[in-house]
């Protein structure tokens, strides 16, 4: 069966400055075991499959796929997806605003500015760390409890939690501890000083799969719902994501109303067709 195949970079102008994603145009007749197979062969932090919504109010239904299981809402993959099905012809029900489907529901994508941004959908869990996930947290990146100065659960489907250091390069110097992080998917975000191009530093660990994510739109639209309404960051900002990585993500956040707006770049890299 041959498929249209894209690989995007999203999260930067550089086509390797940022978080790669693959696409499958058109994905009808694959199988729930093919559409994980290739999420594990292309071992890309996600693969996405698009398909007819099953929504009348949605645009589009994207499917999800980490190497390892697949995931009801990524931040990267919605703009990335996005990006494809306009690219491949795609015409929204509403001017500007694409509705995407997937296993959290519906999320809104403006597509009429500079760049691609996604509605930051609702946190499942919130509040703050329990001390023994904080005890856990501060033994698998090696600082002193007095280290972390804000926590909270931010989970918006992956299951994160997140706690604030007190400098982005405190961030930077972070080496995690895979077996003791596990099994929490962690954001870590720090200050940087006045006169950087991004307010924060974030870094992404999954403890699940043992990796670290260059530039997470999840998380970032989880922090940002965080940092804005606990007063931790101004309503219009800019994060840093990847540079430990030696990537150069930059994914901008702005509070709209209620709603948390996740923006970043997204450009084609490879285009091309896929046989499964």
């Amino acid at each position: 069966m041959r498929k249209r195949f894209t690989q995007v970079n999203v999260f930067s102008a550089d086509p390797l400055g940022g978080n790669p994603l693959a696409v499958v145009n058109a994905a009808e007749g694959l199988s729930d075991a093919q559409m994980a197979a290739l999420g594990r062969w292309t071992n890309l932090s996600e693969t996405t499959f698009l398909l007819p919504p099953t929504d009348s109010a949605a645009d589009y239904y994207v499917r999800i796929f980490t190497p390892v299981r697949e995931l009801p809402f990524a931040g990267h993959p919605t703009l990335g997806s996005c990006h494809v099905w306009l690219a491949a012809g795609g015409n929204p029900r509403t001017p500007s605003q694409v509705v995407q489907q997937c296993g959290v529901g519906l999320v809104r994508v403006r597509c009429d500015g500079p760049r691609l941004e996604f509605a930051a959908p609702p946190l499942r869990r919130t509040g703050m760390l329990e001390i023994d996930v904080l005890a856990k947290i501060a033994t698998a990146l090696a600082v002193q409890p007095g280290d972390i100065v804000h926590h909270q659960w931010v989970d918006n489907g992956p299951g994160w939690c997140a706690v604030m250091l007190r400098s982005a390069r405190q961030v930077l110097s972070i080496t995690p501890d895979w077996a003791a992080l596990r099994p929490l998917n962690l954001g870590v975000v720090g200050p940087h000083d006045a006169g950087h191009d991004a307010a924060f530093e974030v870094r992404a660990f999954s403890g699940v799969g043992g990796y670290e994510d260059p530039v997470t739109g999840s998380l970032n639209a989880s922090l940002a719902q965080w940092l804005i309404s606990a007063g931790l960051a101004r309503p219009r900002y800019v994060a840093a994501q990847g540079t430990a990585l030696q990537r150069t993500g930059r994914v901008h956040l702005r509070k709209d109303g209620e709603d948390i707006w996740v923006g970043g770049e997204v450009v084609d890299v490879i285009r091309g067709e896929i046989d499964l």
